[in-house]
């Protein structure tokens, strides 16, 4: 994503391989400065969800960790699941009941995420909570927003030449 967050992560082409590493070399320097522990499960994890650029059930990641050589019970998952949201690494989707690796972690932001209905793929971008209609409406009743999450369901650019719209 730009850094002005203008341009969401998820659905162009990029250099996937480029993308996971960097991702996961950001989430071990954040967790080596903030005194944080990267186990293998935890780490294992966050990189299921940076390679598939999609949202992830705790059941799917479960399985996937399994096929990896790792606990194959559910608090295996979850735990890590539980930390690396805590920490801001992943995000959970709610619609989806999943969760996705956070695009720029160690920022404070207000997610926004494009989810295509037809392949899961999903896009995050940020949405500033003051701004816009909801910003409005927050400030017309007095109310302080402190946190969003936008969840828009759509069809991404790889799915939209496979169905009639």
């Amino acid at each position: 994503m730009s850094a002005d967050g203008a341009t969401p992560i998820g659905f162009e082409k990029h250099d996937h391989r480029a993308c996971v590493a960097q991702g996961l070399a950001e989430a071990e320097a954040r967790c080596a400065e903030s005194g944080l522990r990267l186990t293998p499960v935890r780490r294992k994890v966050l990189e299921l969800l940076l390679q598939e650029h999609r949202a992830l059930g705790a059941y799917a990641i479960l399985d996937m960790l399994g096929d990896a050589g790792f606990g194959s019970q559910p608090p295996v998952a979850y735990r890590a699941l539980d930390f690396l949201a805590e920490h801001g690494f992943v995000h959970k989707i709610e619609r989806l009941n999943a969760f996705v690796a956070c695009t720029h972690p160690g920022e404070t932001h207000s997610p926004a995420f494009m989810i295509c209905r037809l392949c899961d793929a999903v896009a995050e971008a940020q949405s500033p909570p003051a701004k816009g209609a909801l910003g409005a409406a927050a400030r017309a009743v007095g109310f302080q927003i402190e946190k969003t999450v936008i969840e828009a369901e759509g069809i991404c650019p790889a799915c939209v030449n496979k169905v009639d719209v």
